[in-house]
């Protein structure tokens, strides 16, 4: 029962790492904007929060610093592609290489060093009691709670129960329709590309603050990758994106595990299982059932610019 309760702690902690930059990514993908420079931005966001604590030992200003950081790639990105329609994927890619390699170089000082503040676990009175669960889920750092509850049942309320929402998925399926009927659609998805990215960072600063705790290079070690792996699994949903960042944390606990505990498989393919999880969360929706494919299929507009006067 401990080693039940360990792995689901450590899922969590995880696993929130992936779900926060995936809740991100499905505000931008829902109103059809891919965004592939959710590894460059989470860089970013983990060095930023490093940076700020250093100077103010204040774990929440170094998360909302990271949010800031996001925010404001995240309006550059949006520039470049809603407003200048330049190629998602190239720029997607142009930002993770520029994030990732600024970030290497402003985080050379910091390498190996320790946050110096980090987000401290809080313990839910009589929940915390509730056998395996309680203990794994309810004596966990505050951001556990945005990125589990919060956040996935905000967003989908907003998407999915709102006339908003339901503006936002117009945008994302069929943006000449929405524009006809006075849906701003070029400020709804620059506005939801720059919100996304903000998340991206601030899954960054929950790396470096509350699941690491620390800077090294390489430390975001393809989570933004992984991310925008889940959302496609997910069906661009918050919720099921929650619970697939919870399934790969599970998945990335149980390597731990099996490492300390010295089980008789080679570090390597314990290292390599996240990963290999990863690319299983991408073979399952091609083969499932084909009503669930057209459920979770992505928005017709994905990926394409949108050009008013085309329309």
């Amino acid at each position: 029962m401990e080693v039940v309760t360990g792995i689901l702690a450590t899922a969590f902690l995880a696993g929130g790492v992936i779900a926060m930059a995936a809740l991100g990514e499905v505000l931008a993908e829902r109103v059809g904007v891919v965004n592939l420079g959710v590894e460059g931005i989470m860089s970013m966001g983990a060095i930023t929060a490093i940076v700020m604590v250093t100077s103010v030992p204040s774990p929440w200003l170094g998360f909302l610093s990271a949010l800031l950081v996001g925010l404001a790639c995240g309006v550059v990105f949006a520039v470049a592609t809603v407003q200048f329609r330049a190629n998602q994927v190239l720029c997607g890619l142009a930002f993770t290489l520029a994030g990732t390699g600024l970030a290497t170089t402003i985080g050379k000082p910091y390498a190996g060093l320790p946050a110096r503040v980090t987000f401290e676990a809080v313990i839910v009175p009589v929940l915390s009691d509730i056998p395996v669960v309680g203990r794994a889920f309810f004596s966990q750092n505050v951001l556990i709670y945005l990125i589990f509850i919060i956040l996935p049942v905000t967003l989908h309320y907003l998407i999915f129960k709102t006339r908003h929402g339901l503006n936002m998925r117009a945008v994302g399926e069929n943006p000449a329709a929405a524009d006809a009927v006075g849906v701003p659609v070029l400020a709804m998805r620059f506005w939801y590309v720059a919100a996304g990215s903000a998340l991206a960072a601030g899954a960054g600063a929950y790396l470096t603050l509350a699941f690491v705790p620390g800077w090294s290079e390489g430390v975001v070690a393809g989570r933004g990758w992984i991310a925008v792996a889940l959302v496609i699994f997910a069906g661009y949903r918050p919720l099921y994106a929650a619970a697939a960042a919870l399934l790969f944390g599970v998945i990335t606990s149980i390597g731990f595990v099996g490492q300390a505990r010295n089980w008789p498989v080679a570090p390597a393919v314990l290292s390599m299982l996240p990963y290999l999880g990863t690319i299983a969360f991408i073979i399952v929706p091609a083969l499932a059932w084909h009503k669930i494919r057209q459920k979770t299929a992505a928005p017709m507009a994905l990926g394409l610019p949108y050009f008013r006067d085309m329309r």
